[in-house]
Order: structure tokens, then C-alpha cells, then sequence
């Protein structure tokens, strides 16, 4: 753990960062309905809607997902986003963001996790927005495509790495090494990676910047563990999320069970924390210090 003080939100705070989230997700929205382009709430955010029509009362996030050609799409149209309550932020947009997904962060807010404080791209009250990429079919494929998605994150995340106190001095050596590598290499990997992928072929799909769901939440049989049916992420229905339809899996007790298996049994009161700890923010949206 870094040693910059960590910073435990009061209830007002964390429900206030809950409600700025909620704006980023209202102009993604309306933004993805204008253009005809699915996306689909994922993960805490899809339990929420479904467990708690809104956010899980502890969860400090907001996940959405989107199939490659949908995302690709969305990112042609960012600039119809309200630029008074979020931009968007992947490396195309900000050179020195070093994770292979996107985020919306909202304007003029500040939101800096621990461990991250060296770090020098843009920072602020975000919500992510996977992208969805095409697996290989074969299951050795799919292992090989695993460790190069591994190699890779590796790679983006060194910077943090190196300098994290809960690192081994071992680690913290691979990782200074990993860190000299331009980030221009990984995403240019990254891009050929993802350039077939598309909503017509058959293939599992996955983020690839972050841990298979398959091998994160559950241990499925090795023939589903590396991605996921590609049909979940088009046939799409709308649920409540704090007063607002937004769009979900259709087949959300499907996948749920895949994420999460009994998703609507509570977890013990000492598993309800936050995903990260944050050292240092602003959730005043009219300072542009």
C-alpha cells in the first residue's frame, strides 16, 4: 500500500460521487440512443439495477460496457457529450492514460486513488466504459491470447507498480524495468489485436485490459472461462437505475450467475467496501483549479 494517507468519504460525500457518476451515465445514454448504439450496464452497476435499482449502496463505480463496433462507434460522437459534465478519456484523447479502456470523467472534479499520485494524466470522478473484444475460438487461442493480455497490462500498470508499497522490492524492479517501455507499443499491440472484431461473428468476447470475468469472480470450466456469449451484449432491455432507464443485459440472470453466481445474496457487512482507495479529491464541479 502507498503511503499517502488514504481517505475514507463521509456518507454524504460518497453518495454525492454516486449522483456525479449518475449525470456521466444520463449523458452517455442519451447520447448512445441518439446514434442507435447498444450498450449495456455491467457488472456492480447491472447487480445494482437488478438487486437495488440503483447503485449498490457501497459501490464506488459505474461499469458499462459496449461491443467493439459500438464503441468505436460512441467514440466518433464524444465531442456531443455536455462538456460542462464529462469528457471522455482513453490514450487517444490523453497520451499519458495508460489503461486499454475508456472512462468519462466529469469536469472539473478531482478523484486521485492511492498509488496514483505520480501519475500524470487527468483525473476526476469517472465511470468506465469496457470495451468488448473477439476472442480466438480455440481454447489454447484463447490461453494464448490471455497471457499477451496479461503481458500487456502488466506493461500499462508497471508505472503504478513500481512505486506501490505493497510490492516486493522483486516486483518493484520487473516493474520499473516494464515501465520503460513506451506506452505507444502497448496500444499499438493493442489496436491489432482488436482490429477484426466485430458484432457479426460468432466468437466470445472480453475486455482485454482487465482480468477475464470468467477467471475474476468464478472458476468456470476452462471452455467458458476466457470470455463471453456475444449475444448477451445485443440483446439488450431496459431496467431502473436511480429513477432512470438505462440499458442491460436481457439475459441479466444469466449473466450475473456468470459473474457473480447467487448475485442476490448479500455479501458478509466486511466484503461491502469500495473497489479502491482514494487519497485525494474535489467533487466540486465548478473548480477548474
Amino acid at each position: 500500500m502507498s503511503k499517502n494517507k488514504v481517505i475514507v468519504l463521509k456518507d454524504e460525500e460518497f453518495r454525492k460521487m454516486q449522483l456525479l457518476e449518475l449525470d456521466m451515465l444520463v449523458e452517455l445514454d442519451k447520447v448512445c440512443r441518439k446514434h442507435n448504439i447498444k450498450y449495456s450496464m455491467f457488472g456492480g452497476t447491472l447487480l445494482g439495477a437488478i438487486r437495488h435499482k440503483g447503485f449498490i449502496p457501497w459501490d464506488d463505480d459505474i461499469d458499462v460496457v459496449m461491443l467493439r463496433e459500438e464503441y468505436d462507434k460512441f467514440k466518433k460522437h464524444i465531442d456531443e457529450l455536455d462538456p460542462n459534465i464529462c469528457y471522455f478519456q482513453d490514450n487517444d484523447t490523453d497520451s499519458e492514460y495508460r489503461w486499454g479502456y475508456g472512462k468519462l470523467r466529469r469536469t472539473n472534479t478531482k478523484f486521485i486513488r492511492v498509488g496514483q499520485e505520480h501519475l500524470k494524466c487527468k483525473t476526476g470522478v469517472f465511470i468506465d466504459v469496457f470495451p468488448l473484444d473477439d476472442i480466438p475460438k480455440s481454447t489454447i487461442g484463447q490461453m494464448i491470447n490471455d497471457f499477451r493480455c496479461f503481458c500487456l497490462r502488466k506493461i500499462t500498470y508497471s508505472e503504478v507498480g513500481r512505486v506501490s508499497e505493497s510490492n516486493s522490492k522483486f516486483k518493484k524492479f520487473i516493474y520499473s524495468l516494464l515501465s520503460k517501455i513506451p506506452l505507444s507499443f502497448v496500444f499499438n499491440k493493442f489496436k491489432k489485436m482488436t482490429k477484426n472484431s466485430n458484432n457479426e461473428s460468432d466468437n466470445l468476447v472480453r475486455t482485454y485490459f482487465y482480468t477475464a470475468i470468467g477467471k475474476l469472480y468464478r472458476k468456470h470450466p476452462i471452455k467458458s472461462r476466457y470470455g463471453m456469449p456475444k449475444k448477451w451484449f445485443l440483446e439488450l432491455s431496459e431496467y431502473s437505475f436511480e429513477g432512470h432507464k438505462f440499458y442491460g443485459c436481457k439475459d441479466y440472470d444469466e449473466v450475473l450467475t456468470f459473474a457473480f453466481g447467487d448475485y442476490m445474496k448479500l455479501p458478509p457487512e466486511d466484503k461491502r467496501d469500495p473497489h479502491a482507495p482514494v487519497s485525494s479529491y474535489s467533487f466540486d464541479t465548478t473548480n477548474e483549479d
